[in-house]
């Protein structure tokens, strides 16, 4: 727990790797996930680095492994994944892992390549079948229907269109005249059509293949444009759709059959066949011949079924054999080319034969580090011991903090405000009590709560099965990483609902009320709204045991005005303590980064001038509370109580209260004088934000010149008595290594602090009224849905009114989840999260510090993919 207040320390290590060990040692220290290496080759390029065969020959195996894994989630095949991850193999083991990935890739496609080439010939196969069948039907019609109606209907088309059905049929009748002399007679006949004119003799021809059905129309309307209605087009749907080879889809096509006359309307009928991509078919004329090829085709396609689901079985045995080992392949890849990455990041010496690499690594780890080496030299049975060398530096060197699975995620918001400087003090473990308490202070209800802290706790328990999912769902991984902040968070919530005695904008009577009210039902069908008078007798004058009395949930009158001022005063009340808790955390970073100026000249005037001024301010309340009652025995009548507002503006101002008819304006004797008190420290609190430290540096600057001249005065005069003149030399220069920053910046930044400060203290007081606004939003809100969507179906009676109060309370409570718990919470998390980083945190943290980013297996294989292994070397 060390480290979560205060992030680990760090040194920078220099290690020796023999070359033959280099391999081993990096893996072992990829395991353990404790070492940050450092590029020693900036000016290198990557591909010019020594390792880089290897992360190629590693993108290659990667690439492999991605097409099995496309392959294997194409067929639905479960991948195995016991969940364990297998050590980085040895070098020589690469040559295995490619040949392996080398014969699955090429057996997978050599299936595919004849799978698809099977399918291809099994569509046109089906095609032909289906052109067999309906041709038949057009062959067998006596008269065709001409599609020429849906055309132009000029003079001229039409006289074409009836021209060309006036050759059909006597083509027909000509066909009828002979069919029974052969049956099997071609449709056109050998010598051709002997048409209307004597003397002329014209054969009529046809095409028959299929086209997709989207592009019929148009291919319809080209047809007869292009051949001036000379064609005769015939076409049928083909109502099952049929698998396109190429990428499995389901597409859906129609028979057509073209009729023409001439090899001119031929040829042009082809091409433009072949525009619309229409794949043609041999059609016999001769019905015998049409069967005979029907009969062959079906034989084929039965064949080809069966050389199909061989094929099938085939392919999908080879992926099941390699879903078996395909997660554990993937892991071996990553950490083979995590390895490689990191070793271009070392250097050689001039013997080649030694690696030298840098590294950030915790001070505490130094020892298991160590033995982390020793095991991968053993490994690869080197005989030269690997050497790790702390380094001196002036580096900042990055941070830190040891998280678990509890205090991560409260870790990730801090961090996502900015990364603590070294060894600076960390906010989260503080996070851990006040983010769930003061989210609670405005999400304060029961119910709500409760429903928030089961659904935290469900994900608790079902951690383990949720996180072996490795959903891509970007908002159920914000909900799961945060699984133990929405629990605490529900839990506090119920605490603070308990105090509020608010659930679901209802009240539990848990110990009885304090106020005996006995009206009766003309007074209260008279009195629209009705209040709470506590200078009454109606009021027994001890408090609630616990929170607040059930009857003010059905005080309409003087409820809202009752809660404000108890929410609004407690706001305050934590904000300040909140505020002056974050400026106590700056003592521990003053202290131990030594920085006496800023502990003399900001810690100790920023503290007294809040407790001098806001929590005086919150004293005030507690004061008002025990002094003042509404009983008129009591000699403080609440009558007469000042608001403590304008006492603060007075106080600040300088103003004297106003005086009150039998009213005193104060609330204890002496306060004017302490006010007066205050005030003066608080203002003389501020020059010394302003003046001090700058004054205090320039002091130490021109005292450590006079030591700098009157050292180098005494070295001069000793090296001119002992003959030398290297005594200047050897003495003057020791100090700090980095520039001394301009006094006028230092001036300019205590400025804008003390400033920003000051101003800040006000505003961020106010701000913490966002605790009382968000819980009055959030009751009122609750109440609403009560009144106006619940009590609709409490109030119906009967069976009907059961119905009813079923679907209005399914009704309430879609919108109790999604609008009160969900988007409710989300905005009171998000006004948390801006008190934490703004109001507490910006008294003490600065968040100036990169990230400790190890090289660790863990992380490489659960992002998964290349940007990892570089982001994590």
């Amino acid at each position: 727990m060390g480290s979560l207040f205060r992030s680990e320390e760090m040194t920078l290590c220099q290690l020796f790797l023999q070359s033959e060990a280099a391999y081993a040692c990096v893996s072992e220290l990829g395991e353990l996930g404790l070492v940050q290496f450092r590029d020693l080759n900036p000016d290198v390029n990557v591909f010019q680095r020594k390792f880089v065969n290897e992360v190629r020959r590693c993108d290659e195996m990667e690439r492999k492994l991605r097409y099995l894994e496309k392959e294997i989630k194409k067929d639905g095949i479960p991948m195995l994944d016991t969940g364990e991850s297998p050590e980085a193999p040895q070098p020589r083991e690469m040559i295995d892992l490619e040949a392996t990935f080398e014969k699955l890739e090429n057996e997978l496609r050599e299936v595919n390549q004849n799978a698809e080439a099977l399918k291809r010939n099994f569509l046109e196969l089906t095609e032909l079948k289906h052109i067999l069948r309906k041709t038949q039907v057009f062959f067998d019609e006596t008269v065709p229907t001409v599609s020429y109606n849906t055309y132009s209907s000029s003079s001229s088309s039409y006289n074409t269109a009836t021209t060309f059905k006036s050759r059909w049929r006597y083509a027909r009748r000509q066909m009828a005249d002979n069919q029974n002399e052969d049956e099997q007679a071609q449709l056109l006949g050998e010598e051709g059509i002997r048409v209307s004119q004597p003397g002329q003799n014209l054969k009529l021809g046809f095409v028959a293949g299929v086209i997709l059905r989207e592009r019929l129309a148009a291919f319809e309307r080209m047809l007869w444009r292009a051949c001036r209605g000379n064609v005769f087009l015939r076409q049928a749907m083909i109502e099952t759709p049929l698998e396109d080879p190429s990428n499995g889809d389901q597409v859906y096509k129609s028979v057509f059959i073209i009729f023409f006359q001439g090899d001119q309307l031929k040829t042009r009928v082809k091409k433009i066949c072949e525009g619309f991509r229409a794949t043609l078919y041999p059609c016999p004329e001769a019905p015998a011949d049409r069967r005979e090829m029907a009969m062959g085709v079906m034989t084929r396609i039965e064949d080809l079924n069966t050389v199909l689901g061989q094929t099938q079985d085939h392919r999908h045995r080879v992926l099941v054999a390699a879903a078996k080992n395909l997660k554990n392949w993937f892991v071996k890849v990553r950490k083979i080319k995590a390895i490689y990455h990191t070793l271009n990041l070392f250097n050689l010496d001039v013997t080649q034969k030694c690696l030298i690499a840098e590294c950030w690594v915790p001070v505490l780890d130094m020892e298991t580090i160590q033995l982390a080496l020793r095991r991968g030299t053993e490994r690869s049975g080197s005989s030269v011991p690997p050497i790790l060398n702390r380094m001196q530096t002036f580096e900042n060197p990055p941070t830190y903090n040891r998280t678990n699975k509890f205090t991560k995620a409260f870790q990730a918001l801090i961090d996502a405000y900015g990364v603590a400087s070294y060894r600076e003090m960390n906010p989260a473990p503080y996070t851990i009590i006040t983010f769930p308490f003061l989210f609670a202070v405005m999400f304060g209800d029961l119910g709500h709560g409760t429903i928030m802290a089961l659904f935290g706790l469900w994900m608790i328990r079902k951690e383990k099965g949720l996180a072996a999912q490795k959903t891509t769902n970007e908002i159920w991984n914000i909900f799961f990483g945060g699984r133990y902040i929405i629990f605490l968070m529900g839990v506090f919530s119920m605490y603070t609902g308990l105090i509020y005695n608010d659930i679901f904008s209802k009240s539990l009577n848990i110990f009885g009320s304090h106020w005996q009210i006995n009206y009766n039902k003309t007074t209260v069908l008279n009195n629209k709204h009705l209040q709470l008078n506590p200078n009454t007798t109606d009021y027994e004058g001890t408090p609630y045991p616990l929170g607040m009395d059930p009857i003010w949930q059905v005080a309409t009158a003087n409820k809202i005005i009752f809660h404000n001022s108890y929410k609004m005063k407690i706001s305050i009340i934590f904000g300040v303590i909140h505020m002056i808790f974050g400026v106590s955390l700056s003592l521990h970073n003053h202290t131990y980064f030594k920085n006496r100026n800023a502990l003399l000249y900001e810690f100790i005037p920023q503290l007294v001038f809040l407790v001098m001024m806001f929590f005086y301010l919150a004293l005030l309340m507690f004061i008002k509370w025990n002094r003042y009652a509404a009983s008129n025995k009591n000699p403080f009548d609440a009558a007469c109580a000042p608001s403590i507002l304008i006492t603060f503006i007075d106080m600040v101002l300088g103003n004297t209260p106003k005086q009150v008819e039998n009213c005193s304006p104060y609330m204890f004797a002496g306060q004017s004088f302490f006010q007066k008190l205050f005030r003066f420290i608080a203002l003389c609190c501020i020059p010394v934000m302003l003046l001090g430290r700058p004054l205090k540096i320039i002091q130490e600057r021109r005292q450590a010149n006079r030591q700098n001249l009157t050292g180098a005065t005494s070295d001069a005069e000793v090296g001119m008595t002992n003959g030398t003149a290297g005594g200047v030399a050897g003495h003057g220069g020791g100090g700090d290594p980095h520039e001394e920053e301009e006094l006028s910046e230092i001036a300019i930044h205590q400025g804008i602090h003390t400033i920003e400060f000051v101003l800040g203290s006000v505003s961020h007081t106010a701000s913490y009224l966002r605790l009382w606004a968000l819980s009055l939003a959030h009751a009122q809100l609750a109440e609403v849905l009560w009144n106006m969507v619940l009590s609709i179906g409490l109030k119906q009676e009967g069976w009907p009114g059961g119905i009813m109060l079923t679907v209005v309370f399914a009704f309430w409570a879609v919108l109790t989840i999604g609008i009160l718990v969900l988007m409710e919470g989300l905005s009171a998390f998000l006004h948390t999260l801006r008190l934490h980083w703004v109001e507490f945190q910006s008294k003490f943290y600065k968040g100036a510090g990169y990230a400790f980013q190890p090289f660790a297996f863990d992380q490489i294989i659960e992002n998964g993919d290349a940007a990892a292994v570089e982001g994590a070397v």
